[in-house]
C-alpha cells in the first residue's frame, strides 16, 4: 500500500508543480487553489508512504516521479522543447525510480 500511495503522491507533485507555474506568482485563483490542494495531498501521501518505505528511497522516488511527469507534461503541451537528450534522460530517470523499487523490494 505504501508504494501505491507514494506513486500517487509523486503524480500529485507534478500537479502542484505545474499549477504553481500556471498560478503566475499566486495571482490566478484556480491554479493557486489546485496548487494548495495538491501540495497538501502530495506531502501527506509522502509522509504516509515513509511509514513503510525508507526515507531516502521514498523521497527519491517521489521527486523522480514528480520531475519526470512535470517535464513530460511540459513537453507534451508545448511548455518546453522536446529533444532526444531530454527523452533519454527521462527514460533514465524512470529507470532509476523502477530500480529503487526493485532494490527496496529485494531487501525485505
Amino acid at each position: 500500500m505504501s508504494w501505491v500511495v507514494l506513486i500517487l503522491s509523486g503524480v500529485l507533485e507534478a500537479v502542484w508543480a505545474t499549477a504553481l507555474g500556471k498560478s503566475e506568482g499566486f495571482t490566478k485563483l484556480w491554479p493557486s487553489v489546485v496548487f494548495g490542494v495538491a501540495i497538501v495531498a502530495s506531502m501527506g501521501g509522502l509522509a504516509f508512504a515513509m511509514r513503510g518505505i525508507e526515507i531516502g528511497t521514498a523521497y527519491a522516488v517521489w521527486v523522480g516521479i514528480g520531475a519526470a511527469l512535470t517535464i513530460a507534461w511540459a513537453m507534451a503541451t508545448g511548455g518546453t522543447d522536446v529533444s532526444w537528450a531530454k527523452i533519454l534522460l527521462l527514460v533514465g530517470l524512470v529507470g532509476c525510480v523502477v530500480g529503487l523499487k526493485l532494490v527496496d523490494g529485494a531487501s525485505h
